[in-house]
């Protein structure tokens, strides 16, 4: 018997979709619209790979920043090692190549019911919201870290203005001096970043002043990721720089007197560089998805990141509330598996009922070595959660090699996200 030419498109149509590539809405419909709110590694993959995957759907990509600064590879440039310029990235790509809708605006009101999203200057209807809001500091939960503390004492953990700031106190510190660096308890965005971040400003004290030192100051009982390679780290190439001290949360501030406290004892230094605790950004609230036990993370559906509070709403990156570490790449995964179910669901189809995400994170400890974690995880539907799956781990040795590894994989994933 013959087949059928609209039966053989329907079939291929079939074996497309369960291939994994989605398929464009039919010719004269309705476009279906799209709004993501944050473009960082999270929010500017989702819109790339959606317009990739399906160009009849309008995708409007909101955020503050006109340009994108890279969290990875920013510690590099406290150590004097790379320029803001280099981890700097534009959205051309995205309108140009893409389609994409770029708009630099703060975002004021999220309205879930009615489906639209307000800014400082306009409106934005849509059928699938996609918020990527980062981290949100939460300043209040360490004494006299005010608004006036924070000229003096910076986070620097949002890349930019702040990586700068902090650069120049580091260098304008007279040889002899003391740094502080207090970090969180997990979870908390990027969790090897702060023992890179005392790593690298030790590599540039070794190198310029040789008399001066860093005590890091650690809420958490132990290093929370990469520990043996970072502990090498500290004892072979920084052991008369670096003084590791665990359970040892900073709850207090002074910015005046220069004085970083913990529940022990009272730190005056040279510069304090204070990480604090976070949760998903502002935006979240407004869209009330930050709805965990303690109103912190944005608890969502891991087959479509749909957030399990609020309909037609999804969320990824940091703000998630998950197993994930929070990190660029994750966000990067989160960004493919979330445009690849919006767009299944906006054609009527069902997305992949289990997913897969993988995290590979590289670490600087020295101007030429460098370290790295992986992890894979897979969607377990019995136990709906993400659970890591064998293999992975981590480096073996500190090495040059690992840190060519690091140059190439920051530039795959900008060129993943933003070319």
């Amino acid at each position: 018997m013959t087949m059928q030419r609209r039966d053989f498109l329907k079939v291929s149509a079939a074996g497309l979709a369960a291939a994994g590539f989605p398929l464009r809405a039919h010719a004269g419909a309705a476009k279906a619209k799209v709004v993501i709110v944050g473009a960082g590694f999270g929010g500017a993959t989702a819109a790339k790979y959606i317009r990739m995957w399906d160009p009849n759907i309008e995708v409007t990509l909101i955020d503050r920043e006109p340009k994108f600064v890279s969290c990875p590879m920013s510690n590099l440039v406290l150590a004097g090692l790379k320029t803001l310029d280099d981890i700097t990235k534009t959205y051309d790509a995205l309108k140009t190549t893409y389609g994409v809708n770029v708009v630099v605006d703060s975002v004021t009101a999220i309205d879930t019911d009615k489906r639209t999203v307000k800014t400082m200057n306009g409106s934005f209807a849509y059928d699938r919201l996609i918020l990527s809001p980062g981290i949100d500091f939460r300043f209040d939960q360490i004494e006299g870290y005010d608004a006036k503390a924070q000229q003096r004492i910076l986070h620097a953990w949002k890349a930019g203005e702040q990586t700068l700031k902090l650069r120049q106190q580091v260098e304008s510190m007279k040889d002899g001096g003391l740094i502080v660096v207090g970090m969180p308890l997990a979870p908390y965005r990027c969790p090897p970043g702060p023992y890179e971040r005392v790593c690298l400003i030790a590599n540039y004290l070794k190198r310029a002043k040789p008399k001066s030192k860093i005590i890091m100051l650690d809420a958490n009982p132990d290093v929370v990721s990469k520990k043996p390679l970072f502990m090498k780290a500290w004892n072979t190439l920084y052991s008369d720089w670096v003084e590791y001290r665990p359970n040892s949360k900073v709850v207090k501030v002074d910015a005046e007197g220069m004085i970083a406290s913990t529940e022990f004892e009272d730190l005056k230094a040279d510069v304090i560089n204070v990480i604090p605790p976070q949760r998903a950004g502002h935006v979240a609230e407004l869209a009330g998805i930050r709805t965990d036990s303690n109103g912190v993370w944005c608890p969502a559906n891991f087959v479509t990141y749909e957030s399990k509070a609020k309909p037609n709403v999804h969320v990824i990156g940091d703000a998630l509330l998950s197993n994930f570490p929070k990190s660029g790449h994750m966000a990067n995964n989160m960004g493919k598996v979330c445009a690849n179910a919006v767009v299944e669901l906006l054609n009527g189809r069902q997305p992949d009922p289990v997913p897969v995400v993988s995290n590979t994170c590289y670490s600087a400890v020295s101007e030429d070595r460098a370290i790295h974690v992986a992890t894979v995880f897979r969607y377990d539907p019995a136990k709906d959660q993400m659970t890591a799956q064998p293999g992975g781990g981590i480096s073996s040795d500190l090495s040059e090699e690992e840190a060519i590894y690091a140059e190439a994989w920051a530039e795959g994933i900008w060129s993943d996200t933003f070319l």
